[in-house]
């Protein structure tokens, strides 16, 4: 698989933490797409969820498919004919940027569980650093998506007059108890097997070999349950059973189809994102309270928040970022002065449905951009 399209940016050294700590000789990884403009006032950014890497649509370096292919590319939603679009790998995901899997430069070995202590808060620093380093003084429109959202809100908190409008999409201002409890667990799966060896696991581990793919898989499978509806599960799977031969032969093995649907997922994703950055991240988003910036009230913390035009996406589906979230977002930038739109979709997939319902979801986005361009 072709990676050439990754960029790199090496951050300020030291680069301090939110929480204390620094890191030295550290880097973000980020992909662009398109050409910045003479004045400098057609970028686009978008900030990713917790796993994605910054390969968000295929370009001629990287014609691999992206994680939002059919959002962003010449002609669509996000039209990179006529936005600079750049998507930064989050600071502390595996996925090129540094992060526990890295070489600590002062020992030669990884960090591991020595990486300073992250907060989305870096994670926002370290983006607006990588979007500076390309002179761009203020981003035309700021997206993100779950994580990735409270990220941007960050983003525009730290960095006032950096972003002139904003597409927030499944969301929150900070995590509820519900979406705590459930990384929590997740974290705990991950924790709890013999191979995660306090983080002293074999980071580039052949199949078997002394690796968490056990707590890895369940804290996945936890995930893709969480993310997706009940209505959908419903939809898809019904109580519908594997024939016996898909069956394992073990007491309480496998029954059932969605069983089986979620050991796929978990089986794609073990390998292909280390267990100690899925700890870091995971605990950042439970972190993340916007109310820190408005003395303990989320509103006030919004209202901080300067930017012309914001469009704020939510589902009536989604569990982990509940709409009335989206809704506190809306009213909040609105209260600071904002225009702003608010799209509560019916989509049936939940918080996911940004990465499924493209149809809706492309909609809502291209229409803001569209109408955004011809201010």
């Amino acid at each position: 698989m072709s990676h050439d399209a990754r960029r790199y940016f090496t951050l300020p050294s030291p680069f301090a933490m939110k929480r204390g700590g620094k890191l030295h000789g550290a880097h973000v990884a980020y992909e662009t797409w398109g050409s910045l403009n003479a004045a400098r006032d057609n970028a686009v950014m978008v900030l990713t969820g917790l796993s994605p890497s910054a390969h968000m649509t295929s370009c001629a370096e990287d014609p691999t498919p992206g994680w939002w292919e059919d959002m962003a590319g010449p002609g669509k939603a996000i039209d990179t004919s006529r936005w600079f679009v750049i998507c930064v790998n989050s600071l502390g995901s595996d996925k090129g940027s540094t992060c526990p899997a890295s070489i600590d430069p002062a020992t030669g070995e990884a960090y591991r569980l020595t990486f300073p202590e992250l907060a989305l808060e870096d994670v926002a620093n370290a983006a607006h650093a990588a979007v500076s380093s390309l002179g761009i003084t203020q981003l035309a429109c700021l997206i993100g998506c779950s994580m990735g959202g409270m990220s941007a809100l960050a983003y525009m908190l730290l960095h006032p007059g950096s972003v002139r409008a904003h597409i927030s999409v499944d969301t929150a201002p900070q995590a509820q108890p519900f979406a705590i409890a459930i990384r929590s667990l997740q974290r705990e799966a991950i924790r709890l097997d013999p191979h995660w060896n306090d983080g002293n696991y074999d980071i580039h581990a052949a199949e078997g070999g002394n690796y968490p793919d056990i707590g890895m898989s369940i804290a996945r499978k936890l995930g893709v349950i969480t993310y997706r509806s009940a209505m959908e599960w419903n939809g898809r799977f019904a109580r519908i059973r594997l024939d016996p031969e898909q069956r394992e032969d073990e007491p309480f093995g496998r029954e059932f189809q969605v069983e089986s649907y979620l050991e796929g997922h978990a089986q794609r994703f073990v390998r292909n994102f280390d267990p100690n950055s899925y700890l870091y991240l995971s605990r950042a988003s439970d972190w993340f309270d916007i109310a820190e910036y408005g003395q303990g009230n989320v509103h006030e913390g919004l209202q901080r928040i300067r930017i012309e035009q914001a469009m704020v996406i939510g589902v009536s589906t989604d569990i982990l970022f509940p709409l009335q979230q989206q809704e506190q977002i809306a009213q909040g930038l609105e209260a600071a002065g904002a225009k702003v739109e608010f799209v509560a979709l019916d989509s049936p997939q939940g918080h996911d449905a940004f990465l499924v319902d493209i149809e809706n979801y492309s909609r809502a986005i291209g229409g803001f951009l569209n109408r955004l361009a011809t201010r």
